[in-house]
């Protein structure tokens, strides 16, 4: 921890986060709501955030407000940004924190009166902070989660055990019971596993449809098995054709749900397969025993935080944090339909699978 005093100097009254804007990474950056929150019980807390993954926050209990916003399309659209500068003016925030890097952020909490404003040094953008924190030398070794964290340490707050955390209610929990059913689910009788096979970023990061059809092919082979197929609308064209021929124990929610419908529906299932993407740390947050896939990307940067089943195959070229592979896929196409399913039988009880 830092032993310099601890800034801001005076205890702040009303702050704001600006939460990342990607899916998985505002799910990773969850701890530092509950490590603000333990450190200033009594100030109100408001997560600022784009409308598109906003809804992961509701029901957060360390939440004063959410306060969600279109993404402005370029800066072009100058009313825009002003409109933003205005909400955040209305707040009168005494501290912020930017979990983002990008210069228009930091412009955007200066101009809108933000007293005290910290987040990572560079992009141009250190005159508009009052504290710019250099990013810690080994952020390319940890994950994710503790670069977030060590951001809170000029402030005092010390690196904590907090795990990423999302947070369903009853009435939702229902819903997601009710959906499974109408479906012909019998969460008495039978085990429901999720399988995620997209990625927001790219095929690279997504192991081969025709091995996702295989392996539900291998799990029906139990009678007790259903698999629940999610995606978002984007993927729902990749979902249907792994789906294709399966009877009724494979359900397809792709481009079916909300986001909030979809934390539900995951938290229901009794083991999750995904690629690297927002669902798996849905998944890890909810603590859903989890079989992750990994081969463009760095499972120690980003991977499931707090537990999970990690497949990297560790081939030369990995992490090539590619959108598409140039080469052979080699990363991917080493992981085998066997070597899945059996993480998958390690992640439910052998008292159901045997």
């Amino acid at each position: 921890m830092n032993r310099e005093k601890a800034w801001p100097l005076k205890e702040p009254k009303n702050i704001i986060i600006r939460m990342p804007n990607w899916l998985g990474d505002l799910v990773m950056a969850t701890p530092i709501i509950q490590d603000v929150r333990e450190k200033w019980p009594h100030a109100s807390i408001t997560a600022m955030c784009q409308s598109n993954v906003a809804a992961l926050l509701e029901n957060d209990p360390h939440l004063t407000e959410i306060y969600s916003f279109n993404k402005p399309t370029g800066w072009i659209h100058r009313q825009h940004h002003l409109d933003i500068i205005d909400s955040i003016k209305h707040g009168e925030y005494d501290l912020g924190i930017l979990l983002t890097n990008s210069f228009s952020s930091a412009w955007k909490f200066w101009r809108g009166g933000v007293k005290n404003r910290i987040g990572f040094a560079g992009n141009l953008r250190n005159m508009f902070l009052n504290k710019a924190v250099q990013f810690p030398e080994n952020k390319d070794n940890q994950h994710l989660v503790l670069t977030y964290k060590s951001l809170l340490e000029p402030m005092g707050i010390s690196p904590s055990n907090t795990l990423p955390a999302l947070y369903i209610s009853n009435e939702e929990n229902k819903n997601a019971q009710r959906l499974l059913k109408l479906e012909g689910y019998d969460p008495q009788n039978q085990i429901l596993i999720g399988v995620n096979p997209g990625a927001a970023y790219g095929s690279a990061k997504c192991w081969l449809p025709d091995r996702f059809h295989a392996l539900t092919h291998k799990l029906l082979e139990d009678p007790r098995i259903v698999v629940a197929f999610f995606g978002d609308q984007a993927g729902a064209s990749l979902v249907n054709d792994i789906c294709k021929g399966f009877n009724s124990r494979v359900i397809n929610f792709a481009g079916k749900t909300s986001i909030r419908e979809l934390m539900a529906l995951i938290a229901c299932c009794r083991a999750m397969l995904t690629n690297d993407s927002g669902p798996m740390h849905i998944a890890a947050a909810l603590k859903v025993p989890l079989v992750a896939l990994f081969g463009s990307t760095s499972a120690i940067k980003t991977g499931p935080y707090g537990g999970g089943i990690i497949i990297h195959k560790h081939v030369a070229c990995s992490p090539c944090y590619k959108r598409v592979c140039p080469i052979d896929f080699r990363c991917m196409k080493q992981i085998e339909v066997d070597e899945v399913y059996q993480a998958l039988r390690n992640q439910i009880s052998p008292t159901l699978i045997n």
